[in-house]
């Protein structure tokens, strides 16, 4: 076998070494590093026995386990679409291409969550999961921070208030008094005495600092006005305004019809209803008719607007048959 050493192997050498010597590192030092370094397999890549160790059911019902795995996946498919946000938000260039392109890459990742969602409505017993359930007060859902930072990621927090109160909240307010306002924390009070249940307590204190920090960095900059600051033949791009309207949807309506059709298979009863994990208020909270947030409200025409996820009727009395 020749020792000569190809042309090509060569030159990438010499870059390499360029590469190392201005990191203040020579090159045969990170050779060495490469030389010892062992081989690299999927499972320790991936870290697949830590990704496999952390579905740990508090109960011996077996359908625990599709509970708990499920709910990380749609994590970690959040995960992606905040990835995908971020970088429109950090975006400069402000091209209809790339943010059609980053878009399309979330209404794909919803697409997926919402098509998923036969895994919570028929994959699990109703008994087991009614008995589990009791198990894991007062977390709940609702309390997945993720959705919520795409919530503040894509649109500001005025967009974000209770329907009935919007209207007053049209002129600049502080980020704190908005806040406070937000359409989901109706969705966590207690049903009876109206205050606000543990779960809620439990999710503001954990996470508050975070979500307005957040929305204090993107004050300026979310989906909405990125998509507001393109230039004008960009902005019109039509391939572009559908990827938008379709992203509001699947998030503000798909998204959220797939929850009813879970709550009303596992919540509904003959005789009243059983109340949702953490005690919120799911059918005042859920139905997307009633709170009307949209995204992206300047690409909906009033009709639209008016009609606005009532197909959520329907999609009830289908679900409560089955």
């Amino acid at each position: 076998m020749s020792d000569t050493i190809q042309p090509e192997i060569a030159e990438r050498i010499k870059q390499l070494e360029k590469k190392f010597k201005n990191s203040g590192q020579d090159l045969g030092s990170y050779l060495d590093g490469l030389l010892y370094d062992r081989y690299l397999t999927y499972w320790d890549y991936i870290h697949l026995d830590t990704l496999l160790s952390l579905q740990i059911p508090r109960t011996h019902f077996p359908d625990e386990e599709i509970f708990i795995t499920y709910h990380q996946i749609t994590e970690l498919y959040f995960k992606l679409i905040i990835h995908e946000l971020k970088q429109i938000i950090d975006d400069k260039l402000q091209t209809a291409t790339f943010f059609i392109e980053k878009i399309n890459r979330v209404n794909r990742y919803f697409r997926v969550l919402i098509d998923s969602f036969d895994v919570m409505i028929k994959g699990m017993d109703r008994e087991q999961f009614l008995q589990y359930r009791m198990s894991l007060l007062p977390a709940s859902g609702f309390q997945s921070v993720q959705y919520r930072m795409i919530e503040i990621y894509a649109t500001p927090l005025q967009h974000l208030v209770n329907e009935k109160e919007r209207a007053s909240f049209e002129k600049e307010e502080s980020l704190e008094v908005l806040y406070d306002h937000l359409y989901w924390k109706s969705g966590a009070t207690d049903i009876k005495t109206g205050e606000k249940t543990l779960t809620l307590k439990q999710f503001e204190y954990r996470y508050t600092p975070r979500m307005m920090r957040i929305a204090e960095q993107v004050k300026n900059s979310t989906i909405y006005h990125k998509y507001l600051d393109l230039p004008e033949k960009e902005k019109n791009n039509a391939q572009l305004i559908e990827a938008l309207r379709t992203f509001d949807a699947n998030v503000n309506i798909n998204w959220l019809l797939m929850h009813m059709g879970a709550a009303f298979r596992y919540l509904n009863k003959d005789k009243g209803e059983v109340s949702a994990t953490g005690g919120t208020n799911w059918k005042k909270f859920l139905p997307p008719s009633f709170q009307k947030i949209m995204f992206f409200p300047n690409l909906w025409s009033e009709a639209e607007k008016e009609e606005w996820g009532k197909q959520w009727v329907t999609h009830q009395f289908n679900t409560a048959k089955k």
